[in-house]
């Protein structure tokens, strides 16, 4: 038997048409300051490098300071940091969700009361 897992809130925050910042960007911008490297954030995450550098260039590109910071690989190894104002970014982030869970606590608990099993994993 599978223990049901506890409701988790997902909040995409939309900053007119072209910026946007959810929980994708904010697991990657803290992968990449536990490992110092975007290529390790991204494949834990499952993402190509590719991908990953695509969705740092796209933040450091929407907000007024960069975000990440990075040094090309080689000899020198290589690597990258949240700038002060990616880890600013990240921390008003998780701020915003852990309010709006707490804030939601109480309708969230009715929803998944209403569920048939008590969850949405539809038995899988």
């Amino acid at each position: 038997m599978t223990v049901p897992q506890p409701p988790r809130l997902f909040l995409r925050i939309l900053f007119g048409d072209a910026a946007m910042l959810g929980p994708g960007k904010a697991q990657l911008l803290e992968g990449i300051r536990d490992t110092g490297s975007i290529s390790a954030a991204g494949r834990a995450m499952g993402m190509s490098y590719k991908r990953a550098w695509s969705l740092v260039e796209e933040m450091n590109a929407a907000f007024a300071e960069p975000l990440v910071a990075s040094a090309r690989g080689g000899a020198g190894g290589g690597g990258a940091a949240l700038t002060p104002a990616g880890e600013r970014v990240l921390q008003l982030y998780q701020a915003v969700t852990a309010r709006a869970a707490e804030a939601g606590a109480a309708e969230i608990a009715q929803l998944q009361a209403m569920l048939r099993h008590g969850d949405m994993s539809g038995g899988k």
